[in-house]
């Protein structure tokens, strides 16, 4: 697919990694729609930064049961999907609240899959790029309902990827350490460094690429990339 002219929806495009990949996608001449809760001000600073890639920001509370439909409401025709957005809390599943595990569950699992069932209703052909987790290969004990959300999307990512074609492709990034989680301190992102083979966090450059090769390879699908500096190995 070449991506030139193409709209791209980016769910939580305004900060962290979703910045990364609006931008991404904004300088390789596709057109941004971002979806954003509490970074209005964020996502505004990067409609200006984008310019006429810019097209539009869409506020909406994933947790909400229609958040699928009003967000591709506002959005209008979409090319590209990418769910970006999610809620990371770790907590043992033990010590979870009930609270807690449904809207990790929801934000992370229900509305992606609602996005992308959304998107096969309206957009017809296209392509979905979902933003895992490397813990999706591991027995997490201290992850609870993020790790249990995001292997849940994996294995939705796979499934529609084997029922959509040939219209739509479904692909997925399992990231690794990019920026240290909200709360933890540099120094405990440096010995979690120290443990991976690669010995460094993972790039921003190096994750959005990935997510451009997927948008644009028409051969590939249903396929997860580890972008993680091979921290599922350990």
């Amino acid at each position: 697919m070449d991506i030139k002219g193409k709209t791209v929806l980016i769910t939580g495009g305004a900060v962290r990694i979703g910045h990364g990949i609006s931008l991404a996608f904004a300088e390789a001449g596709a057109n941004i729609i971002i979806h954003c809760l509490n970074s209005e001000g964020k996502a505004d600073e990067l409609m200006k930064e984008m310019g006429p890639r810019g097209l539009k920001k869409i506020v909406c509370d994933l947790a909400m049961p229609s958040a699928a439909s009003d967000i591709f409401n506002e959005a209008g025709h979409v090319d590209i999907l990418v769910n970006n957005a999610s809620t990371f809390k770790l907590v043992p599943l033990a010590d979870e609240t009930q609270g807690d595990f449904s809207r990790q569950m929801t934000v992370n699992f229900d509305a992606p899959l609602e996005l992308m069932k959304e998107f096969k209703r309206r957009s017809k052909k296209g392509c979905i790029v979902n933003i895992l987790d490397q813990r999706i290969v591991k027995t997490d004990f201290i992850g609870g309902s993020y790790s249990l959300s995001k292997k849940a999307l994996k294995d939705a990512t796979i499934s529609a990827a084997a029922q959509w074609g040939p219209d739509i492709r479904i692909n997925a990034i399992a990231p690794g350490p990019v920026f240290p989680p909200a709360g933890m301190e540099n120094s405990t992102m440096e010995k979690t460094l120290k443990t991976l083979p690669l010995k460094r966090p993972v790039s921003i450059k190096d994750l959005t690429s990935a997510c451009i090769f997927l948008a644009e390879n028409e051969s590939v699908t249903g396929q997860i990339l580890f972008i993680d500096c091979g921290q599922h190995l350990i």
